[in-house]
């Protein structure tokens, strides 16, 4: 049984969340989010808390209950602080310019890649070699930020590509004669 889902989820000062039906919607500072809950999971508002509820006394409504109390908790976290991916790029010639809905990438291929990003996601480059993607849907987030990784993700030989900030790349050694 889920110990995740026991935990209620507490809603801040200026965060409201409204129950309808079967669907849940959260607005806060930063933007608002809507998520359509499972058949098993049940949730109920006591005062500043949600409490997250299996419907039935099986192992799939337990799990259920505990991964939509972690979905109900990222969306009050979102709408109330955001969330933020931050990469960097490693490489000679490699930079990022973000232009409003544009993220231009020069990263070693013959012509630059522009990407487009997605509704709710926004990118700043506070140097050439560094991006930040924002907002609210912590899904989105990382999502946004594995598509943009996939441009050029880090070799092992020299460690060049586009890779998170403070991740390890595994280096080999060279081919020796």
């Amino acid at each position: 049984m889920s110990r995740v889902a026991n935990a209620p989820v507490a809603i801040p000062k200026g965060v409201e969340a409204t129950l309808s039906g079967s669907q849940i919607s959260v607005k806060g500072s930063k933007g608002s989010l809507q998520l359509d809950l499972h058949e098993l999971v049940g949730v109920a508002q006591e005062g500043e808390e949600l409490k997250v509820s299996a419907k039935k006394n099986t192992r799939e409504a337990g799990a259920m209950a505990g991964t939509f109390r972690a979905l109900i908790n990222n969306m009050v976290v979102g709408v109330s602080e955001g969330f933020e991916k931050k990469l960097e790029l490693q490489g000679v010639g490699y930079r990022a310019k973000a232009a409003g809905k544009t993220l231009n990438l020069t990263v070693g291929y013959s012509h630059p890649i522009d990407y487009q990003l997605p509704e709710g996601v926004t990118a700043d480059t506070p140097t050439q070699t560094e991006i930040v993607i924002s907002g609210v849907d912590k899904q989105l987030v990382g999502h946004v930020a594995a598509e943009i990784r996939k441009f050029r993700p880090p070799e092992p030989y020299k460690g060049k590509g586009i890779r998170y900030v403070n991740e390890r790349v595994f280096r080999k050694e060279a081919k020796k004669k």
